[in-house]
């Protein structure tokens, strides 16, 4: 799409006056609106479940993944949006878009969307299952046999936790939890007390499998399943003796699930989340599914109970919750899935007693999930047992309850060792599990502190002080994922391990930053958000390229990273654009910059990998006349990480790791004709394919077969 922006008396430099006329860079038509731009990301993961050349399995997965991605846009995008529009507080951002005609465009991409995913299960990939002897057996086509084992079945596992509720004066609408299964019944006749309800209310307790496997004794072969949602709509009638059930339909209510914490307010942080997470499950009501076969009267009853209104309103024909179909993935066969491998651990290590050895003898970059992420769990369980170690600093994002990283923080405190752990207790969705981390790690003796008041702690660091001889020395790991191993094997993201002095001395002032109190840290090599990231490493960056280009040398710039929203560095990468830097952006989600719109952005590509593993590495690259430089990353290019969160950036100094970090982490990804989407500067992508003869090439496939 190109649009004439206004013109521009504004002159920064005399450089600039060889671009003239002057384009008003901030004009709404160069930018995307990013609730939009997140959806189109939700749609090229759906785009995979209908990619014949994947494994089945895998084209289910994907699905399962687009109606998670989807549940959390309801609950935080756009339940936001929402609250936003009726508070009055909602304002038009870079693209100009008035919020009322974002949340219209929204609802009729979504509306079309979960058309197209239900579609895409009942006509493609059950069928598919079927050949492939995996059933979903509908309820008028059970045999005697099952019909026997599914009433014995219902009676022991199911009617003792199922909780109906008639509705009358005594029994208002439940309060219904967050993406509860639940039912509507519709009954004729009285009940014990003569009371005619003539409805009823079943929730669906979460403990309940949503789908069950059938004994193989009552199937006549394959892996047969059943839905919850079948049996219980079966055995409506059995749970309202002497009444008969004349209806049964199934459907789900999507609540607000953000939190809402005045933290200048607040006395003491974990305790005042414990609190509001309670009141997660029962935030303001943002989506109805309902049963595709429920009446016309019955959805108007419960959009009145919601306070909804028809635009939020999705009529599904299949189960209302699809992620609670992931069990059938287990009974999967090699051939239904994506070809096994195992992430490398290189030879120098493969013991957890020789870290600092290998590490002393040089900087080590661990790339995941090719490579294995043992080495980082390695490092910190010699720090947890080796007698010189001293003390043990660690921020703990997203980790897990049930995490060896968690374990050896207690093991090293009960060894002596001091700990500190910045526990980040607002990491969306991690809250209650954060709050058991930080509670657990304060019972062995931990240092626990959480961050920085207003400003999430999403950089990755662990520094570890070791005495040798007469010296303490420092080692370092930085990363851009979480210390959370089983993320490690599904998303891809760096390591680094080094024991560089300025580097750890960096790690060291951020980690006073955090636990203690002060003026902004002056840093050696790190940039780090809210303070340097954006401005110094990033926008001043981004000049330099710039006014290399103005001069005549080369210029270049890469950036990989999973979102780009922020205006100042949009408009910067416009200038360079404008100034002739070839611009290169592998930005997997959101992506507020318009890409290939003339005396604007036609030096610029924009590019989307969407692959078996998701892409979570932040990589900036910059030619630098020649002397080129990498930075890895926690940060994205959003306001929230450039502004509102601790975050960190560090350079790859070593040659040979700079070289291959460009190779591995930009190089493959910008050859990649299988899974790279393209963005028009419309704000649509389109895949692209590989031409008649031409080899196909896939950046994740490269990597596991170089690195796997």
């Amino acid at each position: 799409m190109t649009t004439q922006a206004p013109v521009s008396t504004d002159t920064t430099d005399e450089n600039t006056e060889a671009l003239e006329p002057q384009i008003d860079l901030g004009d709404s038509a160069y930018y995307t609106n990013r609730h939009i731009s997140l959806l189109e990301f939700n749609l090229r993961v759906l785009a995979q479940s209908e990619d014949v050349t994947l494994p089945l399995m895998e084209r289910l997965k994907f699905l399962l993944i687009f109606s998670s991605n989807m549940d959390e846009f309801f609950e935080v995008r756009l339940a936001g949006l929402q609250r936003d529009i009726a508070f009055n507080q909602a304002r038009p951002e870079a693209d100009g878009m008035h919020p009322k005609e974002v949340l219209r465009i929204i609802s009729d991409m979504c509306h079309a969307a979960i058309e197209r995913q239900y579609k895409l299960l009942n006509e493609d990939l059950l069928p598919l299952l079927a050949q492939e002897n995996i059933h979903f057996i509908a309820r008028d086509s059970w045999t005697a046999p099952q019909v026997q084992w599914i009433k014995h079945y219902f009676r022991q596992q199911v009617a003792p936790v199922l909780t109906p509720i008639g509705l009358d004066l005594a029994h208002p609408f439940p309060r219904l939890v967050n993406k509860s299964l639940n039912f509507l019944v519709t009954l004729e006749g009285n009940d014990a007390f003569g009371r005619k309800l003539g409805m009823a209310v079943v929730p669906a307790p979460k403990s309940l499998p949503r789908i069950i496997r059938l004994p193989d004794d009552v199937c006549e072969g394959g892996d047969n399943f059943i839905f919850l949602s079948s049996i219980i709509h079966y055995h409506a009638g059995y749970l309202f003796p002497g009444m008969k059930s004349t209806g049964c339909y199934q459907f789900r209510l999507t609540r607000n699930s953000d939190l809402f914490l005045d933290e200048e307010k607040v006395e003491d942080l974990s305790t005042a989340l414990r609190g509001e997470l309670y009141s997660r499950r029962y935030g303001e009501e943002v989506r109805l599914e309902v049963a595709d076969n429920m009446p016309d009267e019955l959805i108007e009853f419960l959009l009145n109970k919601f306070g909804l209104d028809q635009t939020q309103l999705f009529k599904v024909s299949g189960p209302v919750n699809l992620t609670r179909m992931m069990s059938v993935l287990d009974v999967a066969k090699p051939v239904h899935e994506f070809p096994s491998f195992k992430p490398k651990l290189p030879g120098d290590l493969q013991r957890s007693d020789r870290m600092f050895a290998a590490i002393t003898s040089g900087d080590i970059l661990l790339n995941h999930p090719y490579q294995s992420f043992q080495p980082v769990i390695y490092f910190l369980k010699q720090a947890a047992r080796d007698p010189d170690v001293v003390a043990i600093k660690q921020t703990l994002y997203r980790t897990g309850t049930n995490s060896e990283i968690l374990d050896l923080l207690v093991e090293a405190a009960r060894n002596g060792k001091e700990v500190t752990a910045v526990v980040e207790l607002r990491a969306r969705f991690d809250e209650e599990s954060n709050l058991e981390i930080a509670a657990r790690l304060q019972e062995a003796g931990v240092v626990v502190v959480y961050g920085i008041v207003g400003h999430k702690t999403h950089a990755k660091m662990m520094l570890v002080v070791r005495r040798e001889g007469a010296k303490l020395k420092r080692y370092v790991h930085l990363g851009t994922g979480n210390y959370h191993a089983g993320n490690a094997r599904l998303y891809s993201d760096y390591s680094l391990l080094t024991c560089n002095e300025e580097l750890a001395e960096d790690v060291h002032k951020i980690f006073q930053e955090l636990t203690g109190m002060g003026r902004p840290a002056k840093l050696r090599h790190l940039y780090h958000s809210p303070f340097t990231l954006q401005q110094e490493l990033l926008v001043q960056h981004i000049q330099q390229e710039r006014d290399n280009a103005l001069n005549g040398l080369p210029a270049k710039i890469i950036f990989k990273c999973n979102s780009l929203t922020d205006k100042a560095v949009i408009e910067e990468l416009y200038r360079a654009s404008q100034a002739g830097v070839e611009i290169k952006l592998i930005v997997r989600g959101i992506c507020c910059l318009r890409p290939g719109i003339p005396g604007v952005s036609e030096n610029i590509e924009v590019r989307s990998i969407v692959g078996r593993f998701l892409e979570h590495t932040r990589v900036y690259y910059f030619h630098r006349n020649g002397e080129y430089a990498i930075y890895l990353a926690s940060a994205d290019l959003m306001e929230r990480n450039l502004y509102r969160r601790v975050e960190i950036s560090f350079p790859i100094i070593d040659e040979k790791l700079r070289a291959r970090t460009y190779k591995e982490g930009l190089e493959i990804y910008l050859k990649d004709n299988c899974q790279a989407w393209i963005m028009n500067s419309d704000g649509t992508y389109t895949r692209l394919q590989p031409a008649e003869g031409e080899e196909r090439i896939s950046a994740q496939a490269y990597l596991i077969e170089k690195l796997g």
